[in-house]
């Protein structure tokens, strides 16, 4: 099972450390991840393999979140099908 995260919000230190650590805690693997810095503006999406993740999704979702809200960033987790969905309509 994949997922698809996403951030954004003004650029600060450390973003991409916040999120990868809460992958690493939980054993999600990154797969793929494209990032870029508009004006002040961080956006990052990337695809995560869940497969091994050690805490159900909800509880990953939530860690996230929080994160995002520590540091003022809106940081979301799909997974993939959902992602999907929502961008066939």
């Amino acid at each position: 099972m994949k997922g698809i995260i996403t951030v954004i919000g003004k650029d600060k230190v450390g973003i991409i450390y916040g999120v990868t650590k809460i992958l690493a805690e939980n054993n999600v693997n990154v797969e793929d991840i494209s990032q870029t810095i508009m004006q002040d503006y961080f956006t990052m999406m990337m695809m995560v393999n869940l497969t091994e993740m050690n805490c159900d999704f909800s509880m990953l979702k939530e860690k996230l979140e929080n994160f995002g809200k520590e540091i003022s960033l809106s940081v979301k987790i799909q997974r993939e099908e959902i992602f999907n969905y929502q961008h066939t309509i």
